[in-house]
C-alpha cells in the first residue's frame, strides 16, 4: 500500500458522526440507571449510538493509517496499535482504543452477552474515553493534514 492523500472530508464526517452519536448517548437519561432501564428504547438507542461512534473512530484510524503512512490495519485492535506506532495517538488512546475495540467487537459478534446494566455503566462512565480519542485524532489531523 502507497501513502496517499487524507481525504479532509473523510475526516469531518467520521469526526461528525462520532460527535453525533456520543451527543445522542448523552442525551439519554444517564443520570438514573432505574429511568435509564425502565424505557427499552434507551437501552436500544444507547447500544446503537455506541457502536456507530466506535466504527466510526476505526474507520477514521483505518483512513489515517491507508492514507497517510501506507499502512494497512484490518483488525480494529490493530489500527489502535498502528496509530500508535505511527505516532498519531499517545500510548493512553491506544490503550482505550484497543479496549474500545474489544468493546465493539462484542456489541458486534456477542451482543447476545451484552447485558443492559453494563451498557447503561458504560454509557455513563466511559463516555469521556471516546470523546479523548477522538479529540486525539483531531489534533493530529489539525496538525499534519489541514494547514
Amino acid at each position: 500500500m502507497v501513502p496517499d492523500r487524507i481525504d479532509p472530508h473523510v475526516v469531518a464526517t467520521r469526526m461528525a458522526w462520532v460527535q453525533r452519536m456520543v451527543a445522542e448517548i448523552r442525551a439519554l437519561p444517564l443520570a438514573d440507571k432505574a429511568e435509564f432501564l425502565a424505557d427499552s428504547r434507551n437501552v436500544w438507542t444507547a447500544e446503537s449510538c455506541l457502536r456507530r461512534a466506535l466504527e466510526a473512530l476505526f474507520d477514521l484510524g483505518r483512513h489515517i493509517l491507508a492514507k497517510g503512512f501506507g499502512v494497512g490495519a484490518s483488525e480494529y485492535k490493530e489500527i489502535a496499535r498502528q496509530l500508535h506506532a505511527h505516532g498519531v495517538i499517545g500510548a493512553e488512546e491506544a490503550h482505550l482504543m484497543e479496549r474500545m475495540a474489544g468493546y465493539r467487537n462484542r456489541l458486534v459478534h456477542f451482543y447476545h452477552d451484552v447485558t443492559e446494566e453494563e451498557l447503561y455503566e458504560i454509557c455513563a462512565q466511559h463516555l469521556d474515553d471516546v470523546e479523548q480519542v477522538a479529540a486525539a485524532l483531531r489534533e493530529w489531523v489539525k496538525e499534519h493534514v489541514i494547514s
